[in-house]
């Protein structure tokens, strides 16, 4: 969590104990218009640079973060509020994710188009855009920056980053480390404040060819507006409301395993975190009840200290809209079969914790269900079978991931096909691999992120007509 003051510092505190653990300037429009402009003078150089050499430097500047992982991983952990684990895991996921592209930078390419006329070919010629703004939040700093900065970098373009105001600290340890590895300054900037001021004066400066964000669907679409009026390029990776659904034939213990693992890392707060689970009537009870015993086993605890398996949610107002939820929820109705109220124990008042919570049939127009839940609270509902599930699945302005468990290889395909969602999983954790393109559906997004598709959301194309002299 972050405290503005009013020297224009924002002090950032740690979400388990309230204590401070740094920091940062808060800055605004005239901070964002030199970080551009500094970075618009960046790019034609970086352009320059050899695709080849570019992913060289952006590689030794990874091979620098993960030197430091330790470190790094503390800092995360002090900032966010995740277990040390999560956070070492995060930390590494960024230089997988930024490795990956700087092995993409020598198949950088374009096309060529034999006769279109008598002695005329054509061209594809794929160029960077230019200066990109990436806006990253505070559930996965590192990572949802890294799935931008890669791709961004890699083919040639400059960027300016804006960390979410409550989660600067490691972002920007990992530019200054990526400075020391030789990558030039101006290429990578991190400029902090908050989205209300410093966000948008960055997303409104005619000179920022694309915008990159992570966020809340109300926030996306706010940026898209304000993206639209310079016509800017524009990624959105948003909510998501994301189901999981469990057949007759599946692997319990698996399912179980996936969905306490899906639903509680980060404390429940991923927008791919599976927030509805439907299981098939015939295993309903036995599923439940492993659930049940697996998720009583979560250990609370600062994520600092050893054996933590579950910390506290970001925030005060993370903590109170969950709280919210659940309480206006189980007033409807539901069961609660765990949780649902903050842990007992002078350990834990200084934190924003909560209980990992299971509620058993809410009903289908409860903010549980209809909502994107940020945090460790899970639905179950019994279902009839594929159809239904499919159905009710489906039942959501949301599409960003969904998940199957089952051994029929028919049911399985026609969930892959059916389910409205950017990723679907089949009898597999939901863990994002960066050979595949991530998106969103509906209100979770546009455009994508990781696979070579995520290239194309940083070049431009442009058409050449060659003709020959006779």
């Amino acid at each position: 969590m972050a405290t503005a003051l009013d020297t224009g510092v924002t002090v950032i505190r740690d979400p388990a104990t309230g204590d401070e653990v740094g920091r940062v300037p808060q800055c605004g429009p005239a901070e964002a218009a030199e970080a551009i402009g500094r970075a618009a003078e960046a790019f034609p150089g970086w352009w320059e640079t050899p695709a080849a050499k570019r992913g060289e430097i952006v590689r030794a500047g990874a091979e620098a973060v993960l030197a430091q992982r330790d470190e790094l991983a503390r800092q995360l952990t002090l900032e966010q509020g995740k277990p040390l684990r999560e956070a070492r895991i995060e930390i590494t996921r960024f230089v997988h994710t930024i490795e990956h592209y700087a092995g993409l930078a020598k198949s950088l390419r374009g096309a060529y188009v034999p006769s279109l006329d008598v002695r005329t070919h054509g061209l594809v010629v794929k160029r960077p855009l230019g200066v990109v703004v990436a806006i990253v939040p505070w559930n996965f700093p590192t990572t949802l920056l890294g799935n931008k900065l890669g791709p961004a970098l890699v083919c040639g373009n400059t960027l300016v980053a804006k960390p979410a105001e409550t989660t600067p600290l490691t972002t920007l340890r990992i530019a200054e480390l990526m400075r020391e590895a030789g990558l030039p300054e101006d290429v990578f900037r991190v400029v902090t404040g908050k989205g209300s001021v410093l966000g948008e004066a960055l997303v409104t400066d005619p000179r920022v060819a694309k915008v990159a964000f992570t966020g809340s669907t109300p926030v996306g679409i706010r940026v898209a507006e304000l993206a639209a009026r310079g016509v800017k390029r524009v990624t959105l990776e948003l909510g998501g409301s994301d189901p999981m659904i469990v057949l007759d034939d599946a692997d319990l213990d698996a399912a179980v395993s996936a969905a306490s693992v899906g639903r509680f890392f980060n404390c429940g707060q991923a927008c791919l975190a599976v927030k509805r689970l439907f299981v098939h009537e015939r295993v309903a009870d036995e599923l439940v009840e492993k659930l049940r015993a697996k998720v009583a086993k979560l250990t609370l605890g600062a994520g600092a200290a050893d054996g933590t398996m579950l910390g506290p949610l970001h925030s005060e107002a993370q903590r109170e809209i969950l709280e919210e939820q659940v309480s206006a929820t189980l007033g409807q109705g539901g069961e609660l079969l765990a949780g649902g109220k903050r842990p007992d124990g002078d350990g834990f008042a200084g934190g924003w914790f909560y209980e990992p919570t299971l509620v058993l049939e809410p009903p289908r127009d409860s903010k549980l269900a209809v909502e994107e839940v940020f945090g460790p609270a899970l639905p179950i509902w019994t279902v009839g079978g594929l159809d239904e599930a499919i159905q009710r699945a489906n039942a959501s302005r949301f599409g960003l991931g969904s998940s199957i468990w089952t051994h029929d290889l028919t049911a399985a395909t026609i969930a892959a096909e059916k389910l409205e969602a950017g990723y679907t999983w089949v009898n597999s954790p939901q863990i994002v691999y960066d050979e595949l393109p991530f998106g969103g559906f509906g209100e979770s997004g546009l455009g994508k992120e990781h696979g070579n598709e995520a290239l194309d959301y940083y070049q431009e194309s442009k058409s050449v007509v060659v003709r020959q002299s006779p």
